[in-house]
Order: structure tokens, then C-alpha cells, then sequence
């Protein structure tokens, strides 16, 4: 017999990863790979904590899998369900709490629950101190471009974030995996590389001397792919001899996504982020200088306790000077077991969302002045084009522009030169030059 399953990821493109290497184990062990909205026997919902509205969400999803089919087995595995599990079993449906190690035998568990009669819920959630690093692949992506999981876990101790209880510490996945899976990945279709983790800076922290530039070497040298891509970096990496190597790799795209979280000093002290404006500010200027073309791409979050409208008017002066191509801004969400839940100088909600607003409307109108910079030097941007859009394919350029072109041919997974002639959205139009 043949079952249904059906997957919803929530989260960070860690989360996505690791619903699609599922997805891929459950295909591999018969089963038959369905849209979520399905009625289907299976129900697997990887969960996110990072705010009160992931948490939300995460439970939003579980009662809706219950109630396409209560009959169903509902697994219920991510962050959330690492740091409620209880809350999580609690939940009526569920059939199997799992937490943010051992996913990848969920195919297994889910073929033993539906071979008996459904009861309350399983729990198998543990500390994940001394956890190896769960081994888990690709070999195909649903894009030319995709997501490889190189790192999971975060020693870091930010005063706002859950995600080190939920992740545990830094574990690395070993460098011949990873050649071997974007090997694998290239010989599927697959263009570009993006190489993720939790903290994608910290690997190789646990590997002896290996660090992460000298992954991005070996994957560059090693394998066949054309572009390779980082996700989320701290800005304490950037060190002159780490901009000095990366700048040397013909492959590495010249985008870099910085987690900055504020602009303000003082803002930065309360958090106990490790590191000050001024070395963001440097490790900007020397990429820039180093590495022709390079954007850059950050996470702020405001309405952090004790912010002011002063030091909130240096975050939004930081990210203008700064230039960012693209703001993700989230207003402070507290998170039960972290200090800043606990302290004082609490922002009001509807201060926070404003600031939310008006750092949102200032970064857009400084993207758009990159934009129009990009549009009049009439520089042919290197496109991997991914999906139609009516009459118009979409893809992103090198340093990370969506770019938008219209055309009546199949351009899926191409790499085409574009000249950007004109603004769109968050990103440009433009015209093939080859």
C-alpha cells in the first residue's frame, strides 16, 4: 500500500533544507509525496521559534493538518516542537513530537504509527549537547539555485534569541559531504550554490583548522557549479585575511547577507551582539573594495528594550550610509528564557511596528537609488534565471538584483547577460545583451 504525505516548512532556509531532504527519505521509502493541502495519511510540520508569531503560526498548521484528516499521523519536528514539546503533545492529532536532531529517520516512525491504532502523542525530544551533526542531503532542488545545509547549531548567547536552545551548539557537516552533494546537485540541473547554517560563519569551529573559507575553495575548485552563494553571516568573519580569500574565488557571488540586528552601539550592547558598527562599517568598506560590484543584504530588528528614538534614528542612519540592496526589519519579539524578556524599558507594540514602517520605507528608497546607480552605468548584470512570470522570467543577478526580462523563451535554469534598463518592485527590468 502507497501512502500520502504532505510537508509544511516554516522558517529559515535551514528549515526548507531539511523538509526537502525529507521529503526526498519519505519518497525513497514508498511513499507517495503530496501538496500539504491534501487530504493525505502523513502530515510532517517542520516548526519555527524565532518570534511569537512563528510559534503561532507552527501551531496554526499542525490544527490544520488535524483537520484535513483526524485520522492522519501528524509528526510534528523543528524548533518549536524542541522547546514545547509538552505544548506541542498537547495539541489534539498529534501523533509524534520530534525535535531538532534524528529527522531524518521520520519516515520510519511514521510507517510504525500507521501500522498500529493512533493514540496520544509520542514524544522523542532531547537536549541536544553533544548531538553530532544529523547526516541529511539533496540531489535535486526544485530551482536552479539551491539551499545546502553546511552547519547547524549557534554557540553564540544574543539576549534575544531562543534559536542556540532550540539549535544547541555548533556541529558541522564534513567538507566531503558537502562536495559530493553539490556534485550530486550539479549533475541534477543545479546552477548556483548557496551554502547555509544556522551560523554559517561558525563552521568548522568543531573540524580541526577547517574553516569555512577554505569549504568555499574546496566547493569552488571540487565541484562543477558556476556560482556559490553564502546565506546569513555575522560581520565578525570579515576579517582582512578572510576578505583577502574570499575575494580570490572567481565563484563566490559578490552579495553578502550581514546579520547586523541594530546600528546603534548601544542597542548592540544590549543585545551581546560581538561586534560594534565600526567593524561592520570596515568589513563593508574593504569588500566593497575588494570585491568590484559586491552588495549586501542585512536583518535589523527594532523596538529591542531600552531602545530610544535616538539610537533608533542611528540604526536608520547606519543602514542609509550603508547602502543595503535589501532590509529585512522585524520588530522585537520576546522569547520566553532569554535575559531581554526580562528586561526593563519594554517598547510598545504599536511604537515597534512604526519603527518597523519607517525603517522599511527608508531602506526601499536607498535601494532603489542603488538600483538606479546599477541602471545608469549600464553594467550587464550575470542572471540565473528561475521562474516565468507571465510574459516576463525573473531570476537574480550575481550580486543578488532580481531581474525581470520579457521574452517568449524557456529560460528556466540559463545564465544570461541583462542589461538593467528600468525599476520593478524591489528589483529591475532589463534586456538580454548575449
Amino acid at each position: 500500500m502507497s501512502y500520502r504525505v504532505g510537508f509544511c516548512s516554516l522558517g529559515c532556509k535551514v528549515s526548507q533544507y531539511e523538509t526537502e531532504a525529507l521529503s526526498e527519505r519519505f519518497a525513497a521509502a514508498g511513499f507517495d509525496i503530496a501538496d500539504f493541502s491534501d487530504v493525505c495519511d502523513v502530515y510532517v510540520v517542520n516548526t519555527c521559534a524565532v518570534t511569537v508569531e512563528s510559534d503561532r503560526k507552527s501551531r496554526q498548521m499542525i490544527r490544520r493538518a488535524v483537520r484535513q484528516n483526524p485520522d492522519a499521523v501528524v509528526i510534528v519536528t523543528g524548533c518549536s516542537s524542541q522547546l514545547h514539546p509538552d505544548g506541542i503533545a498537547a495539541i489534539p492529532g498529534v501523533s509524534y513530537v520530534s525535535g531538532n536532531d534524528r529527522k531524518m529517520h521520520l519516515p520510519d516512525v511514521a510507517l510504525d504509527l500507521l501500522s498500529r491504532p493512533k493514540t496520544g502523542a509520542l514524544q522523542e525530544v532531547r537536549d541536544l549537547t553533544g548531538v553530532p551533526f544529523e547526516p541529511a542531503s539533496i540531489t535535486r532542488a526544485p530551482r536552479t539555485r539551491a539551499f545546502v545545509k553546511i552547519e547547524d547549531g549557534c554557540n553564540c548567547r544574543c539576549a534575544y534569541c531562543a534559536i542556540p536552545l532550540a539549535r544547541g551548539p555548533v556541529r558541522s557537516k564534513q567538507p566531503d559531504d558537502v562536495i559530493r552533494e553539490v556534485e550530486c546537485l550539479v549533475a541534477s540541473g543545479t546552477r548556483e550554490i548557496v551554502l547555509t547554517g544556522i551560523e554559517t560563519a561558525a563552521y568548522g569551529i568543531d573540524l580541526d583548522g577547517y574553516r569555512l573559507v577554505d569549504l568555499i575553495s574546496d566547493v569552488a575548485d571540487k565541484t562543477g557549479v558556476e556560482r556559490i552563494r553564502l546565506s546569513s553571516l555575522a560581520p565578525e568573519m570579515m576579517t582582512p585575511a578572510a576578505i583577502a580569500r574570499l575575494a580570490g574565488i572567481g565563484k563566490l557571488a559578490p552579495h553578502f547577507h550581514l546579520s547586523l540586528q541594530s546600528g546603534s552601539d548601544a542597542v548592540l550592547t544590549r543585545m551581546r551582539r560581538p561586534y560594534r558598527t565600526k567593524q561592520v562599517r570596515e568589513a563593508m568598506a574593504a569588500l566593497r573594495a575588494s570585491i568590484p560590484g559586491v552588495t549586501f543584504t542585512t536583518d535589523v530588528i527594532v523596538g529591542f528594550p531600552g531602545e530610544t528614538e535616538e539610537t533608533f534614528q542611528e540604526t536608520v542612519a547606519f543602514c542609509r550610509e550603508a547602502r543595503f540592496l535589501r532590509l529585512h526589519v522585524f520588530p522585537y519579539s520576546p522569547r520566553p528564557g532569554t535575559p531581554a524578556a526580562d528586561f526593563p524599558d519594554q517598547v510598545p507594540g504599536d511604537e515597534k511596528h512604526r519603527r518597523v514602517r519607517e525603517l522599511v520605507k527608508d531602506g526601499r528608497a536607498t535601494a532603489r537609488e542603488l538600483l538606479s546607480y546599477m541602471i545608469a552605468a549600464k553594467t550587464p548584470l550575470s542572471v540565473v534565471f528561475e521562474t516565468r512570470d507571465g510574459e516576463y522570467f525573473t531570476g537574480h543577478s550575481e550580486n543578488y538584483v532580481e531581474v525581470r526580462v520579457k521574452t517568449d523563451c524557456d529560460l528556466s535554469g540559463k545564465i544570461r547577460r541583462v542589461l538593467p534598463t528600468g525599476l520593478s518592485g524591489d528589483g529591475v527590468t532589463g534586456v538580454i545583451t548575449d
